[in-house]
C-alpha cells in the first residue's frame, strides 16, 4: 500500500534521468546547433511529469478507488506504467522529430532526429523506476528522497 505521495525522489530522478536524455541527445545531435539543449531542458520537465505519475501510480489508484474497481488496464499499477512509459517514449521521439532544421532540403535534416532504441532505453528507466527505487533509497540520502 502506498501512504504517501513521493515528490523529492521525483525530483531527483528527474534530473538524473533528464541528465541522462540530454546526453542521449547531445551523442545523437553531434551537437549540431542548439536545438538539443532546448530539447533537454523539455525533456527534464515531461520526465518529471511522467516520473511522478509511475511513482505515485498506486498512490492515486488507492485514493480513487479505480484499484478495486475491476476496470481493465486501469485498475492495473503495472498496465498504468507502461501507458505512460509507451506516451513519454513517442512524446520524447515526435519531440525530437518536429525539431528539425533543414528537414525537407534534399532530404537531409539538420535538427535533431533521436533513435527509438534511446528514447525506449529513457523510457523503460522511467517505468521501472517505483520498482528500482526500494533498492536505490538506502543508499541515497534523505535529503534527495532516500532513506540514508
Amino acid at each position: 500500500m502506498a501512504d504517501e505521495v513521493l515528490i523529492i525522489p521525483v525530483i531527483m530522478l528527474g534530473l538524473v534521468l533528464g541528465l541522462y536524455e540530454l546526453i542521449l541527445i547531445h551523442r545523437d545531435e553531434s551537437f549540431r546547433g542548439s536545438h538539443w539543449l532546448g530539447h533537454g531542458l523539455h525533456a527534464v520537465g515531461t520526465m518529471m511529469i511522467a516520473l511522478f505519475a509511475v511513482m505515485n501510480t498506486e498512490y492515486f489508484l488507492e485514493i480513487t478507488g479505480l484499484i478495486d474497481s475491476g476496470i481493465p488496464f486501469i485498475s492495473n499499477v503495472l498496465a498504468v506504467r507502461i501507458a505512460v512509459g509507451v506516451i513519454l517514449n513517442i512524446k520524447i521521439h515526435a519531440t525530437s522529430a518536429v525539431i528539425k532544421g533543414r528537414a525537407f532540403s534534399g532530404g537531409l535534416s539538420g535538427g535533431m532526429a533521436e533513435h527509438w532504441t534511446h528514447t525506449t532505453i529513457v523510457s523503460a528507466l522511467v517505468v521501472l523506476a517505483p520498482y528500482i527505487w526500494p533498492f536505490a533509497a538506502p543508499f541515497i540520502p534523505s535529503y534527495l528522497g532516500g532513506t540514508a
